[in-house]
């Protein structure tokens, strides 16, 4: 019984979170208070402390003890190849998009190397942020060549892209690779995001392809941790 009291904790704690009585961004009692409250050893607290972390209900901040992460968390697949429009109309909060920047550039090195483009080839750059529920949740730069995208406009960019590259332009857009890591949040990530001191954000890298196989957009959308869970869906063959 002694050995699976952490879990007992654990679990107790997750109901406490769930029914409000700590908010998101809340700090817990510290491990001395919770060990009195359940008259156990702080290296139990540690054990269950540690549960709540990897399970994404708290974040254990040095010199700050325990915060409270928000769980209400919003599910994007992995594999599929959605917009944020067809997203958004399975969401129950208000959604909305702020363009940020809407500019042809002639790209770098390292963006002629994600579009394998050349030094003649112009590129659609486009910074946008996702509001959801009046957060900014996600920074998303989009990078398509202009040779297969001639045309974009700020409201096209603040409805759906795919939308009009699909019906307007008839690009059959067909597949993508993508790329998910945890990076350290950038000056440009602390500006445009609601990250509430948070120091790391999610990274989705896509790289999506027409149905001839030819490269034509890059994308980086950098979404507050706290916030997103990926999901995907896989079958045993």
């Amino acid at each position: 019984m002694h050995e699976n009291k952490y879990l007992t904790i654990y679990h107790d704690l997750i109901s406490r979170i769930r029914r409000g009585e700590w908010k998101a961004y809340d700090k817990l009692p510290s491990e001395h208070e919770l060990a009195a409250r359940y008259e156990t050893s702080r290296e139990t607290i540690r054990k269950a402390l540690h549960l709540l972390s990897e399970h994404g209900y708290i974040q254990k901040m040095k010199g700050k003890g325990s915060i409270v992460l928000d769980v209400g968390k919003y599910d994007f697949p992995v594999s599929g190849l959605v917009s944020f429009k067809e997203l958004a109309q399975t969401m129950k909060q208000p959604v909305r998009t702020i363009v940020h920047e809407l500019a042809i550039i002639k790209p770098d090195r390292e963006l002629r190397q994600h579009l394998r483009a050349s030094g003649k080839d112009e590129v659609w750059k486009v910074v946008r942020v996702r509001e959801i529920g009046g957060e900014r949740i996600i920074l998303d730069k989009d990078f398509f060549l202009k040779k297969h995208v001639p045309l974009l406009t700020k409201e096209i960019c603040e409805d759906s892209i795919y939308e009009y590259l699909e019906t307007k332009l008839h690009l059959p857009i067909s597949f993508a690779k993508k790329e998910i890591s945890v990076d350290e949040a950038t000056d440009e990530d602390r500006r445009y995001l609601d990250l509430h001191g948070d120091d790391r954000v999610v990274v989705v890298k896509n790289y999506v392809y027409l149905s001839d196989a030819a490269l034509f957009q890059y994308t980086e959308s950098r979404h507050r941790l706290d916030k997103f869970r990926f999901v995907d869906f896989a079958r045993r063959k």
